[in-house]
């Protein structure tokens, strides 16, 4: 099995990011691909960005971070935009995400 850092745009920080939600190699990151991994990234209460989005895209492609462009790109910002909405919570405060994070179980809903 081989080491996260071993996908081109993987370093250590993301690697970790990716090891603190159950992706532990590079098989499994690409056993699961690139949005279901943001997503679980996205629960672990972890604030959404676009680059590393699109990065981790670009990474399993073997292809270099800065070659997402034009209509690739917006594509993906949708994609992005998408699984930012299912899977980030902005309301959840930092001590909710924890006990999301360790199993307590997610809020009951304020209505």
């Amino acid at each position: 099995m081989a080491a996260l850092t071993t996908i081109r745009n993987i370093g250590p920080s993301f690697a970790a990011a990716l090891q603190g939600v159950g992706i532990k190699t590079a098989e499994e990151l690409r056993d699961i691909g690139a949005d279901a991994a943001y997503a679980r990234i996205l629960e672990s209460g972890a604030k959404p960005h676009f680059i590393g989005y699109y990065v981790l895209h670009m990474a399993l492609q073997g292809r270099p971070w800065n070659d997402c462009k034009g209509d690739e790109k917006k594509a993906l910002r949708k994609s992005f935009d998408k699984i930012k909405a299912q899977s980030f919570d902005q309301d959840l405060s930092e001590f909710e995400a924890i006990l999301d994070r360790i199993g307590v179980g997610k809020r009951m809903d304020k209505s």
